[in-house]
């Protein structure tokens, strides 16, 4: 028998659910690179220092993990995911194949060196990026109240006309 309408497969949910914990380790892995390597960072820039952009992106990487992990239901958690995992990646990204300079308060964080934190850091942000876009375009848009208690799509719930 085929489930009613509004009802998610079994598989779906596993499937969302299997995403969350992916992504969910991800964004740690962003998280605890970023943390651990904000001490040397402290000391480059001026205004802002590097290591405050690290520990802002640790924080920004811990509390999307979290709200994958206990939201993994609505859209926007998986948006902000999403935003979080791919704004890191291009800066990595960007910052180490491009002298930017410095720009404004931020810092010149150019570095082309790859070491395996920052090696493993980029795999696990695009791994996150990926996942968390997928989480967002299955999780469909919220439901009404209305059609979460079975009540007809055209808004006309006792069948009489306008």
């Amino acid at each position: 028998m085929a489930p009613g309408p509004g009802v998610r497969p079994r598989h779906h949910t596993v499937i969302r659910v299997l995403l969350q914990v992916v992504t969910a380790a991800a964004l740690a892995v962003d998280a605890y690179v970023h943390a651990s390597l904000a001490s040397p960072y402290d000391r480059v820039g001026q205004q802002i220092s590097q290591g405050t952009l690290f520990r802002l992106e640790a924080a920004l990487a811990s509390l999307a993990a979290l709200l994958v992990l206990l939201l993994g239901r609505r859209r926007p958690v998986w948006a902000f995911a999403f935003l979080v995992s791919v704004s890191a990646l291009g800066a990595v990204l960007l910052y180490g194949y491009v002298n930017v300079g410095a720009l404004g308060p931020l810092p010149n964080m150019y570095e082309p060196f790859w070491g395996p934190k920052r090696t493993g850091s980029a795999i696990a942000e695009a791994v996150g990026a990926v996942t968390s876009l997928v989480g967002f375009l299955i999780t469909g848009p919220p439901r009404s109240a209305s059609t979460r208690a079975g009540a007809p799509r055209s808004g006309k719930a006792d069948g009489g006309g306008g």
